[in-house]
């Protein structure tokens, strides 16, 4: 009987180790961008070049999954070289000084269809607060090579003021609502 009750119990635990998977941004197919509205009229768009991320999955769907998501700050590209320096700088994100922003879920809740919410930590500069990001599953297909990729989207808003990027606070030439749009496709190692 102990040596069923064991076998069981080691059956069990095998079960979940190899139905827990792991994904990484694919960074060919992946891409973090923003909008952030100036001088009340235009808008200016941006992309972070450098960023990497993990997904941790206890079984077959996103159910109890755990994310995990940086970005560099270095690598911030408007496309206009000056304003790139200047967006690197301490009126801003002080890249030096932070060289990442981070987020790390807590929970996740599904939506309808293939919609969910990642409840978690989102960090900039010396900051960390509680966020809900709203995101969209794309479901998972395998590529040419035979891997298991999966496709995400995030759209959300975030007041840099929250975050001590307080260059022109009042938001009249800088607004301080900015737009960021995440799309990641992921591959199962």
């Amino acid at each position: 009987m102990k040596k069923l009750l064991l076998s069981f119990a080691f059956a069990l635990v095998s079960m979940f180790t190899f139905a827990q998977s792991t994904w990484s941004v694919d960074p060919m197919h992946s891409s973090v961008n923003f909008n952030i509205k100036h001088m009340g009229i235009s808008f200016v768009q941006g992309r972070f070049d450098k960023f990497d991320g993990t997904v941790v999955t206890p079984g077959a769907g996103l159910d109890n999954a755990k994310f995990s998501f940086s970005v560099q700050t270095e690598s911030i590209n408007t496309g206009v070289e000056p304003r790139d320096k200047h967006l690197k700088s301490a009126d801003f994100f002080d890249a030096e000084k932070f060289p990442e922003m981070k987020f790390e879920s807590a929970s996740i809740v599904k939506g309808k269809n293939n919609s969910y919410t990642l409840k978690g930590k989102l960090t900039i500069k010396n900051v960390t607060k509680e966020v809900n990001i709203p995101m969209i599953f794309g479901g998972i297909i395998k590529n040419k090579q035979g891997k298991e990729i999966a496709g995400l989207q995030a759209k959300f808003s975030v007041n840099r003021i929250d975050y001590n990027i307080v260059y022109d606070p009042t938001g009249a030439g800088v607004a301080k609502d900015v737009e960021v749009n995440a799309y990641f496709e992921l591959v199962k190692k």
